[in-house]
């Protein structure tokens, strides 16, 4: 028996792949080279954009004709859908999605939720020197326009000393470098500190933050034991009030002294960027010197419409402080175009940010519908594709491809 995977999406998904690969081996199972040589095909899907979830439809609905043929054949072929889009699934309480993907997939035989895929087996690494080391999963911070809270649920940590030890293990077989994954890598933790049931609750306090005083509260734990040693958590401040707990400072220094060649982290959040993580980055020169740090807008109202939690000044201030601190520091980042109600002024201070910053690279999306997100429930998406298209074009040309930049009535 051999099994195929199809990725779609991000390095998280690409880190499950790795782990469903495991699973498979572990069941005696062998890797097939194409679609055509398995008998049991896992298409690990996305949610993030419309774009992703057609094309997943698209594949599986051209899997049929596969699937037909074996079947003739008497030949065992089984199409077993995962992921983002099998999350959002088992998460809408209405069923609707998971009708909706039935029906848009008749030729799927299972749909799988990526939680029956545990970490009690090692991964099969896709690269020879190089690995994904999953952190946490989910995510807590319900943007606006974002899917993943509702594909991945709220964010989990993975204990400290695991990803450690797995750490440890990848340097002992010779990998020189590691990237740790998560949708918010720098609230990692927060979860472990304040348990998970209370960590909405503890930012609900005094009007949605609160100050180290309310940790003391009943129930929550404000320390954490690492190998014996008692430490505190770094509280990240945003907005002059103290909004998390986190470990990932602790824990991005743990991995740098191990010795790797390279560290990389993804994705960070601009507010929960604390000093203590900027001052480690800064201690160890093998913590990469690139930094994602998703900006999604360079515009104050769309982004408080995004429920994103700081202004352009705000995210410049970070930017600089960095700067100032980590030499020769570079960035990339995320923008949407064309989100609910963007106005040619605003995409304009978007791309004010943009010379302003001077990115390394930048993953553009035009804005589409998700469901279940706040953007879709109460906001209209009432900018043009062809407008989003062209501000697309324009960023397209600005940061990933200036050689190229052609003359737009943006400028």
């Amino acid at each position: 028996m051999k099994y195929f995977i199809k990725t779609f999406g991000c390095q998280q998904n690409v880190s499950d792949s790795e782990r469903i690969s495991s699973a498979f081996r572990n069941r005696g199972l062998t890797p097939a080279k194409n679609y055509q040589d398995a008998n049991y095909v896992i298409i690990n899907t996305c949610m993030v954009r419309e774009s992703a979830e057609n094309r997943v439809y698209g594949l599986v609905n051209n899997l049929g004709k596969i699937k037909k043929q074996k079947q003739e054949n008497n030949q065992l072929y089984k199409i077993v859908v995962t992921g983002c889009m099998v999350g959002i699934a088992f998460r809408d309480k209405s069923g609707d999605f998971l009708k909706k993907i039935r029906k848009s997939m008749p030729n799927a035989d299972e749909f799988m939720p990526i939680e029956e895929v545990g970490f009690d087996l090692e991964p099969i690494r896709t690269e020879e020197k190089h690995a994904w080391v999953p952190i946490s999963n989910g995510c807590n911070n319900f943007c606006t326009f974002c899917v993943v809270p509702f594909t991945r649920g709220r964010e989990v940590s993975r204990p400290f000393m695991d990803i450690l030890g797995e750490c440890e293990e990848l340097k002992k077989k010779g990998f020189t470098s590691v990237t740790l994954l998560g949708q918010n890598v720098n609230s990692y933790g927060s979860d472990l500190l304040l348990g998970e049931k209370n960590i909405q609750t503890v930012r609900d306090l005094d009007k949605t933050y609160f100050q180290k005083k309310d940790l003391a509260l009943p129930r929550i734990k404000i320390s954490y034991n690492i190998r014996g040693k008692k430490i505190e958590p770094v509280y990240v401040k945003h907005l002059g009030r103290y909004r998390i707990p986190t470990l990932f400072p602790y824990l991005l220094d743990s991995v740098a002294v191990l010795g790797f060649q390279k560290i990389d982290f993804f994705s960070s959040n601009p507010w929960d960027f604390s000093d203590e993580l900027i001052e480690i980055i800064a201690k160890h020169q093998n913590i990469s010197r690139t930094i994602h740090l998703p900006v999604q807008s360079g515009d104050n109202n769309v982004l408080k419409r995004m429920n994103r939690w700081y202004t352009q000044k705000e995210y410049v201030m970070i930017v600089e402080k960095m700067k100032k601190k980590i030499p020769g520091i570079k960035f990339t980042t995320d923008i949407i175009v064309g989100f609910c109600g963007e106005t040619e002024k605003e995409f304009k201070n978007t791309v004010k940010l943009v010379e302003r910053i001077g990115f390394e690279k930048a993953y553009l999306a035009m804005y589409s519908v998700r469901p279940m997100t706040a953007a879709t429930k109460v906001m209209n998406d009432n900018v043009p594709h062809d407008v989003k298209k062209q501000r697309w074009e324009f960023l397209e040309n600005l940061i990933n491809k200036p050689n190229l930049r052609t003359p737009s009535k943006t400028n």
